[in-house]
């Protein structure tokens, strides 16, 4: 609902492009096959990229302690790289707690999560563009999301 906020959300398409360096996300090979796989979803161009972070850590600083944690993070790749990586920016959306590292077995943990985002993904919902002043539903009913 932030007026500064929505109006950095179409930035992605125009930053500057340095050959040979990836400024942004939105210039990798990823980010590209997405939309060519979902062409429909860039019509709306402030329709959010999302993307999944996880890490692991040891909280007793400790390698021979055998107790780990997971965060998982969801960021916004709309933005400039620079903002994109800003506390208020990355949203936290779980920790895995456990003796080990998930390995193989995150697909488990994060399940919850994804079905989600793909209901997310596949609902039509009621926005509000507060840029424009502008109330719609979403148009995305009709993607289909693949999850292995």
């Amino acid at each position: 609902m932030s007026p500064k906020i929505i109006e950095h959300m179409t930035r992605h398409q125009s930053h500057d492009v340095i050959e040979g360096v990836m400024v942004h996300s939105s210039v990798g090979e990823v980010w590209k096959h997405f939309n060519s796989v979902h062409s429909q979803f860039l019509v709306e161009t402030r329709n959010m990229h999302l993307g999944l972070c996880t890490n692991g850590f040891n909280p007793f600083w400790s390698f021979a302690a055998h107790y780990s944690y997971w965060v998982v993070i969801l960021t916004i790749y709309n933005l400039l790289s620079k903002i994109c990586i800003r506390p208020k920016f990355m949203f936290f959306s779980m920790v895995l707690l456990g003796p080990n590292s998930p390995d193989q077995n995150i697909n488990v943990c994060l399940r919850p999560l994804i079905d989600k985002l793909i209901q997310l993904w596949s609902s039509r919902a009621l926005t509000y563009n507060i840029y424009i002043k502008e109330i719609k539903f979403s148009d995305v009913d009709n993607f289909n999301v693949d999850y292995q």
